[in-house]
């Protein structure tokens, strides 16, 4: 069945924030291999003119596995996605300052498109990533793949 294309344009708010620490900039960049002295030592960090230790430039991605999602497209019912048939497609950032200590952090996506590609359905979603106070931190760009759901595949009229 294919995802309801009214839903371009709506957005959703996270529930929730995260508050980023030290401890879990660390964290990710062993875990990732990245032992770049900006991740993991506010000296070498503020050597470098930021204020503290600052995350790598993928962390904001345990950010949004992070943020509790109960109001996400994802889990519209509306929407029609099945995630049995759903694969990750792309994703990207815009960083407009590092991630640092101390920030606490709230997400809104935006449906910003969906359409056919052959038998499949791309999904796109814009989420600004911003502190609490409203500093925008980083805007992501995530396109998902809907396996099988486009209307042709279905045999509906597109």
């Amino acid at each position: 069945m294919p995802l309801n294309r009214a839903f371009v344009g709506r957005s959703y708010r996270a529930g929730g924030t995260f508050e980023v620490s030290r401890e879990h900039i660390r964290r990710f960049a062993q875990a990732i291999g990245d032992a770049n002295p900006a991740y993991l030592d506010r000296s070498a960090a503020t050597d470098l003119g930021h204020p503290d230790v600052v995350a790598p430039p993928t962390f904001l991605t345990t950010v949004g596995l992070s943020l509790p999602d109960a109001n996400g497209p994802l889990s519209d019912p509306d929407l029609g996605i099945d995630l049995g048939l759903v694969v990750h497609g792309e994703q990207r950032y815009v960083h407009h300052r590092p991630v640092r200590p101390g920030d606490e952090l709230t997400a809104t996506t935006t449906i910003t498109d969906i359409r056919d590609a052959g038998a499949n359905e791309l999904l796109s979603m814009t989420t600004e990533i911003r502190t609490t106070a409203g500093e925008l931190v980083a805007t992501s760009y995530n396109t998902i793949v809907s396996r099988g759901t486009a209307a042709t595949a279905s045999g509906e009229a597109s």
